[in-house]
């Protein structure tokens, strides 16, 4: 029986990994723009960093981590996202004491095991970016513009910003009360894990796709109802900030997160396209996480987004590679002479392959069409005795005349 890949972690194929590039590029080519620098973090880490950002009550912790014992006895636990493990190394390295303000950015796979379904896998991977040090609602809105440009030169413009306001722990309790009162009242109508959340993270019955919790939850009391001035004020400056820049966007106030570190700011964006996985991009502001975690009391925001997705809304774009120069071989002589001006002209940044099977030239042309070779060109005894040949534009068959040297070859290629 042969062995294939374990449920809910695939293999990324050659024909899909050129679209992750280009998502992985266009991220790199806009972060560094907003001044943002890329972090790489362990896929491993402690369990109690996930524990205590996280929270013990959330699903996530309480059913969804991949934790294991190692050798030595110590609970390890795959990261199942990304903000723990940067505010973790932030920490640990002093990054705060070298700048006031860091803008870090990260890329890779995040490991949570929960029902495989179109856009989430149990190895899922993410593009996040976290700002620490700034509690200006100036930088909320410079993260939801940085996202929305990068969304717009992915060149998707149906992901739709929206905004919330989770308050902070000034404001949240009243409000937790207020929402507490209204669900007990509905409890009948709860599904099973909204009832037990009642007591632990009651936010999330809003955010629960039960049909029935959908409607028992209609009318119920809004966050930005409960907001303290200070909050209020913020929320409102990010607004006007958002509209000043020309940034859309619109208000949710549904929205939560399901992990406890999150206050004041929070945002996704949102589709229609990819069926119950709506967001395509989610985060929001931090302010205690640092702090919580050992560090010290700076403030921090940021977002992730899941690459699968963006990839599923992409669709099947054309970033099909070809070579440059296919080079058709007839004998020992033309086969070395064809090696030795393929490395010439691969050291000059061009794409370019050969013969290594021994084939006839019939099905060396045949390999240079199915490779969609731009160009292509014969060596045997002949050209290697004039010292030149026939290059053969593939497109339409037109030919020129070129000698056998790379930079004559390179010329002619450059030139059409």
């Amino acid at each position: 029986m042969s062995i294939t890949a374990i449920k809910g972690f695939n293999d990324l194929l050659p024909s899909e990994s050129e679209l992750w590039q280009f998502i992985e590029q266009t991220a790199r080519q806009v972060f560094a723009r907003y001044g943002f620098n890329e972090i790489r973090v362990p896929i491993v880490e402690k369990t109690e960093l996930f524990c205590r950002s996280i929270g013990d009550t959330t699903d996530i912790v309480e059913k969804e981590m991949y934790t294991f014992t190692d050798k030595g006895g110590s609970s390890l636990t795959l990261r199942p996202e990304g903000t723990a493990s940067v505010m973790r190394a932030l920490i640990e390295n002093k990054l705060y004491a070298l700048d006031s303000i860091n803008k870090l950015y990260y890329m890779g796979p995040m490991f949570r095991h929960e029902r495989p379904q179109k856009g989430r896998y149990r190895q899922f991977h993410q593009i996040g970016a976290e700002v620490t040090g700034a509690a200006d609602p100036l930088i909320d809105a410079q993260v939801l513009l940085m996202v929305s440009r990068l969304f717009k030169e992915l060149g998707l413009t149906e992901p739709s910003l929206q905004i919330n306001s989770l308050g902070c722990p000034v404001c949240r309790p009243a409000y937790r009360e207020a929402l507490v009162a209204f669900l007990e009242e509905r409890q009948d109508a709860l599904c099973e894990d909204c009832r037990r959340r009642q007591t632990t993270n009651p936010l999330r019955a809003l955010d629960c796709k039960v049909p029935g919790c959908v409607e028992a939850t209609q009318g119920a009391p809004a966050m930005v109802e409960h907001l303290c001035a200070e909050c209020d004020q913020h929320f409102s400056a990010v607004q006007n900030y958002l509209t000043a820049a020309e940034v859309p966007f619109s208000l949710n106030p549904r929205m939560v997160r399901g992990l406890d570190y999150y206050t004041r700011t929070t945002f996704e964006l949102v589709t229609g396209l990819l069926g119950s996985q709506s967001a395509v991009a989610a985060g929001g502001r931090y302010d205690g996480l640092v702090e919580q975690l050992g560090g010290p009391a700076v403030p921090g925001i940021g977002f992730a987004l899941g690459v699968e997705r963006v990839a599923l809304l992409l669709g099947d774009r054309n970033f099909d590679r070809m070579p440059d120069l296919f080079i058709a071989v007839m004998g020992d002589a033309a086969r070395t002479a064809g090696f030795r001006l393929m490395a010439a002209l691969q050291d000059q940044g061009f794409w370019v392959e050969t013969d290594c099977e021994g084939k006839s030239l019939k099905s060396q042309m045949r390999r240079a069409d199915k490779l969609k070779a731009r160009y292509s060109i014969v060596l045997g005894d002949t050209e290697l005795a004039a010292g030149s040949g026939a290059l053969k534009r593939m497109a339409d068959g037109s030919q020129q005349t070129v000698a056998l040297i790379a930079e004559g070859i390179a010329g002619a290629i450059t030139g059409g």
